[in-house]
């Protein structure tokens, strides 16, 4: 089928087919792409909780669910906190029972003629080295304004945890002007590191609607803020040499190229972890300075697209048979965990069929494949994550609810009946027991 081109991409239903064999990075790979039935093969966890739905609309804040974080509070594992971006809704602060703790606002824009604000992504930095001490934030990517946002947490902050402690000063990650802005080829998704050489700090940022990386320096201000420089940028590949001889690239709007949202950084090894959405994961030093490697592929690759301006859609034409096994386009939301006494995972969301991948995380092993799985509904009032953007996990004990760790998924199409009306956007993020899913992926 053909989708939108604003926030998705081409996805096709797949025929089951023989083996191919592609050139992935520097290693040779057998490729046995599967059909779209295997997500539906696979295990299945259900949430133990959902946030209040999120409405895209006037009457609802022009809401949209995208992107989670778990802040962990060290003295009372209990009241640790999910931090969640709302695109032009801003950000929400959640308890561990799903409820809301805190709701911020998303910037003005400047003029009634500019951009809003709209956050996209969000991580933390815990321990983040001030003037005045170590302290938490989270970083936001605002979308509409090409600018990152800081928010010191605090849990005994009157008011709520988090306030904002963004420089004023602070200048547009990618754009040249307001104008350039207004284009909203902006900071798009975000991962924080910490190099734990120097000590020092970072954001990583992707743009949207192209393949573009910056490396961002986090700088608090002897007055309290946070401010940031750039260090470096990169551009992952926009067009791909196929086995058979070809060139591919993915179908978009004219001048649109394949963007990557979701990213993580391996505080272990420094790796960095990007998606590209219709690509697939690549995986890179997160200074930027070295090779990046696909380390697996979307069962799109290689299709090609031809973009149809009256509806703004891509059509599909035939797959040719150098697809990935184990994702659907889109690559969204990538995460790490690791369980008490294993070797972590790093998993990645499936937009285009609901599901859950995981991976080795040493990418010494070259992040083989370790399976995958669903979050279906419950009940009625409790449904499953579909059509997923973002994903974080924490394997630690957060008190009595979650005593194996958390995983926390957005949900891009809420359809319970608690979450919402007829003829309505909503959506919202579901809570996840990760033990739950250890135990059903046998990790």
């Amino acid at each position: 089928m053909s989708l939108p081109r604003q926030e998705a991409s081409v996805r096709t239903q797949r025929p089951s087919r023989l083996a191919a064999t592609a050139l992935l990075g520097s290693a040779l790979i057998t490729l046995v792409p599967l059909s779209p039935a295997h997500a539906r093969s696979l295990p299945s966890v259900g949430a133990k909780a959902q946030t209040p739905a999120l409405y895209d609309d006037e009457r609802g804040g022009n809401a949209n669910a995208d992107d989670p974080a778990i802040w962990r509070d060290d003295a009372h594992p209990g009241r640790s906190l999910v931090i969640a971006t709302a695109k032009e809704g801003g950000l929400r602060v959640y308890g561990l029972d799903a409820s809301l703790v805190q709701s911020l606002p998303a910037p003005r824009p400047p003029a009634p003629e500019n951009a809003p604000g709209r956050f996209n992504n969000v991580d933390l930095v815990t321990g983040l080295r001030t003037p005045s001490g170590r302290t938490d934030v989270a970083v936001v990517s605002d979308r509409g304004n090409d600018r990152l946002r800081v928010y010191r947490i605090d849990p005994s902050r009157p008011g709520g945890p988090l306030k904002d402690v963004t420089d004023p000063a602070a200048a547009p990650v990618f754009s040249a002007d307001q104008d350039e802005i207004d284009e909203q080829r902006t900071a798009y998704g975000l991962a924080t590191w910490q190099d734990r050489a120097s000590g020092r700090s970072y954001a990583l940022v992707s743009r949207r609607n192209t393949t573009d990386l910056a490396l961002l320096e986090l700088r608090p201000t002897a007055a309290g803020t946070v401010g940031y420089r750039r260090v470096r940028t990169l551009a992952l590949p926009s067009s791909f040499r196929l086995p058979d001889g070809t060139s591919w690239t993915p179908c978009g709007e004219p001048g649109e190229l394949p963007q990557v949202e979701g990213m993580v950084v391996d505080p272990d090894d420094g790796t960095l972890y990007a998606g590209q959405e219709d690509v697939g994961i690549w995986r890179l030093p997160a200074g930027l300075k070295g090779r990046p490697v696909l380390l697996d592929k979307v069962r799109e690759y290689g299709i090609p697209g031809t973009y149809v301006p009256e509806t703004e859609e891509c059509t599909a034409g035939t797959d040719p048979g150098f697809g990935g096994r184990h994702l659907a386009a889109d690559v969204e939301g990538l995460t790490l965990f690791r369980e008490s006494g294993g070797e972590g995972h790093l998993m990645a969301s499936g937009q285009g069929d609901d599901s859950f991948a995981l991976y080795d995380r040493r990418s010494s092993r070259g992040n083989a494949y370790e399976g995958g799985f669903r979050i279906t509904a419950v009940s009625a009032d409790l449904d499953g994550s579909e059509e997923c953007d973002g994903a974080a996990a924490l394997a630690e004990p957060l008190g009595p609810r979650y005593p194996r760790g958390l995983l926390v998924v957005q949900d891009g199409h809420e359809t319970s009946a608690a979450g919402g009306e007829e003829g309505r956007e909503a959506t919202g993020f579901k809570f996840v027991d990760l033990g739950a899913v250890t135990d059903a992926t046998g990790r």
